[in-house]
């Protein structure tokens, strides 16, 4: 019987997702599906919407809950990971208020700029506790990695483990649904190829019958005739650089700001406003999802939460079915740069696309990127690299070299700024993190 293992199973929203697409499947109705979390009562909601998924498809699956993460591993055939290290608070909010002190203004915070940087300083660790785990009860596990920030949870683990682990997003197959829209195309009409890094892939091709789309999205650019995305939030900064390089990003507008050193500064107020930027943006989320979970929770304990269930974007279940049943499909996925990009670094974490069949995981060779591309995405590379060496080696010299080096981070601060940042951050978040030399 195939053995799925969800560790931060109370992230309740997320996780029901998962599992609905997963209970779906008639092959994997009657899998073991052990939920672990830290916290027993989001755990506890979490298994209650996990039975009324299995009853809702008709599934028999042997649901298990526990807080032992060793004893939900023990033998697990995948795991999924869908965590975050010091959750909203404390640790989101130390990210985002103590940069404001230093005139940093920030969205989402959870890939790049100084908060990507200290919530992947917390995240590696916990990774690479699991991956032991992992090596002495599950060895075989086929890893699904859902935590941000994507590239450098994902690089770390490919570094310092063997455990077989792919980076999963939604941002290729979601940003193509949007870009259909915009140009009034039927999704299923369009091939697409996309690649680069997590958060930063740009889509190569873009076509219809081998026709390229490309020109109907530059007229869509030109008329500002976009849908506005997530939340109803403008999309105006990536519609701005795909004018300016020539090809499309994958991900949202209000994330994309923050990677760049071009769209939120503190002496240009006036690029906020041209282009909608909601700056403290994943508070706002955090807070509407805390929201949520609450109101889900009394619902369950009221006996009202009735919910019909469709297949999400996410390719977790897609790549289980696929390697479980032989069905050969293609996915977006973020893995080591062995050979498969050219003009970037080896071993980076890269996002290409990736067959999946009986014969495992399979990643696509690209060749060089687009130069302008592949310059834009080594400016977070770069970053992504200095915080997988101070995780890995615990010097705690590379923190301020990452920050100096991150894009947004260095177009605002002088280097003694920089310095005294990385020093506040490091005191606040204090146990969250292991000793640095």
């Amino acid at each position: 019987m195939t053995k799925i293992t969800f560790i931060g199973a109370g992230s309740t929203v997320f996780a029901k997702n998962l599992l609905a697409d997963i209970l779906a499947f008639p092959e994997l109705a009657n899998s073991t599906i052990s939920l672990m979390d830290i916290d027993p009562v989001r755990l506890k909601t979490t298994e209650i919407v996990a039975h009324k998924i299995a009853e809702f498809f008709g599934a028999k699956p042997k649901i298990e809950a526990t807080l032992d993460r060793h004893a939900a591993l023990d033998g697990a055939d995948y795991a999924i990971s869908m965590f975050q290290v010091g959750g909203y608070k404390p640790s989101t909010v130390i990210d985002f208020e103590i940069p404001k002190k230093y005139g940093i203004k920030q969205t989402i915070a959870d890939t790049l700029g100084i908060g990507g940087i200290m919530r992947g300083l917390r995240t590696i660790p916990v990774f690479l506790d699991i991956c032991k785990d992992m090596e002495e009860v599950c060895p075989d596990v086929t890893f699904l990695q859902y935590v941000n920030p994507m590239a450098m949870n994902t690089w770390a683990i490919n570094k310092a483990s063997k455990i077989k682990t792919v980076g999963l997003c939604h941002s290729v197959q979601g940003t193509a649904e949007v870009l259909a829209a915009d140009i009034g195309v039927p999704i299923n009409e369009i091939n697409y190829l996309c690649a680069g890094i997590n958060h930063m892939a740009f889509y190569l091709k873009f076509e219809r019958d081998g026709v390229d789309l490309y020109p109907k999205i530059r007229e869509v650019a030109k008329a500002k005739t976009y849908a506005r995305g997530y939340r109803e939030l403008a999309n105006h900064v990536r519609y701005e650089v795909f004018k300016r390089t020539g090809y499309f990003v994958t991900e949202s507008s209000e994330h994309f700001s923050e990677y760049v050193p071009w769209f939120i500064k503190q002496n240009r107020p006036d690029l906020l406003e041209e282009f909608e930027i909601p700056v403290d943006e994943y508070i706002t989320r955090c807070e509407i999802q805390i929201a949520e979970w609450e109101a889900d929770k009394a619902a369950l304990e009221r006996g009202e939460l009735n919910e019909s269930y469709e297949r999400s974007q996410e390719y977790g279940s897609l790549i289980i079915h696929s390697l479980e049943t032989g069905t050969p499909r293609v996915v977006y996925g973020n893995v080591a740069n062995n050979g498969l990009i050219d003009n970037l670094p080896d071993g980076c974490c890269v996002e290409v696309p990736v067959l999946v069949d009986k014969n495992g995981l399979q990643p696509t060779h690209i060749g060089n990127m687009p130069p302008q591309l592949a310059a834009m995405q080594q400016t977070n590379i770069n970053v992504q690299s200095l915080v997988v060496e101070a995780a890995l080696t615990r010097k705690r010299e590379h923190i301020y070299h990452a920050a100096m080096l991150d894009p947004h981070t260095a177009a605002e601060l002088s280097l003694d700024q920089i310095w005294s940042l990385v020093d506040e951050l490091i005191t606040a978040h204090g146990d969250m993190l292991p000793e640095y030399q």
